[in-house]
């Protein structure tokens, strides 16, 4: 039985903000991917306020409305 992994995928445009080099942004995409495959990601999240949760849902909705 093949094991269902999860996968990152990025949103276009997600990075339009990202205020760094392309040396450190590909570096950060790598060690995310590391992250998911090692399972780190999961162990280190934390539970985001519900508050700040509909913030990043309004900031998603406003940045979509403009593409």
């Amino acid at each position: 039985m093949s094991e269902n992994k999860p996968q990152i995928e990025f949103a276009p445009g997600c990075f339009d903000d990202f205020d760094g080099t392309q040396e450190e942004l590909q570096e950060m995409i790598a060690q995310l991917h590391k992250m998911v495959e090692d399972g780190t990601l999961f162990q280190l999240a934390e539970p985001v306020a519900e508050e700040e949760a509909e913030e990043i849902r309004r900031k998603m909705a406003a940045r979509s409305s403009r593409q």
